[in-house]
C-alpha cells in the first residue's frame, strides 16, 4: 500500500492542507437476501468510458461530477481511463480493467452460483473530485436511481 511519503511533494502538501468534509457515519442498507440470489453492480472511480462516450472533462474545475453508464457486456479492452491524478499509476488498469471494473469476475461469480446476477449497467465516475458539492447534490441521486431501476441489491465500490 502506498504511503503519503511515497507521493510527490505537491500531492503531499495538497493532501495535508485539503479541507476534507466530515460526515457522521450512518449505517448503510442491509442485504435482505442471500448473496447467491442478489444482483450486484459496480461503481468505480477509474474514469472509464467507452469509445462511443464523451470522455470525462479533466479541465472541469473541482472535478467532473458526471458518470458514464457501462453496460454489462462492455468490452473491457475498449475502455479508456482518463483519471487525471498525477499520483495514480494507470499501468494496472491499462493492462486489466478488471482491477477497477471487475465485470469478468462478476460473470465468474455468477457462473459459480456465488451471486445471483450482475447488474445490466455499471457506473464509472472520475476520481479526484475535490469540490464534490454537485456530485452530492445532483449526480449521486441520478446514479442511485439507475441502480434502483436495475434492481441492484448490492454494489461493489472500486475507488481509484
Amino acid at each position: 500500500m502506498a504511503k503519503l511519503s511515497d507521493m510527490k511533494m505537491k500531492y503531499r502538501i495538497f493532501m495535508k492542507n485539503y479541507k476534507y468534509n466530515s460526515l457522521e457515519w450512518k449505517t448503510g442498507v442491509k442485504l435482505e437476501k442471500p448473496l447467491n440470489a442478489s444482483r450486484i453492480g459496480v461503481v468505480t472511480t477509474a474514469a472509464f468510458h467507452r469509445p462511443d462516450q464523451t470522455p470525462f472533462d479533466t479541465g472541469y474545475r473541482g472535478g467532473d461530477p458526471s458518470f458514464r453508464i457501462l453496460p454489462e457486456d462492455t468490452d473491457l479492452n475498449e475502455l479508456k481511463a482518463v483519471h487525471p491524478s498525477g499520483s495514480f499509476d494507470h499501468s494496472g488498469i491499462d493492462r486489466d480493467a478488471n482491477l477497477s471494473l471487475p465485470l469478468d469476475r462478476l460473470r465468474e461469480l455468477k457462473n459459480e452460483g456465488f451471486i445471483g446476477s450482475s447488474s445490466p449497467r455499471h457506473l464509472s465516475f472520475m476520481g479526484v473530485i475535490i469540490s464534490p458539492s454537485m456530485l452530492i447534490a445532483e449526480t449521486a441521486e441520478k446514479a442511485a436511481d439507475i441502480l434502483i431501476e436495475d434492481q441492484v441489491d448490492g454494489v461493489l465500490l472500486t475507488p481509484v
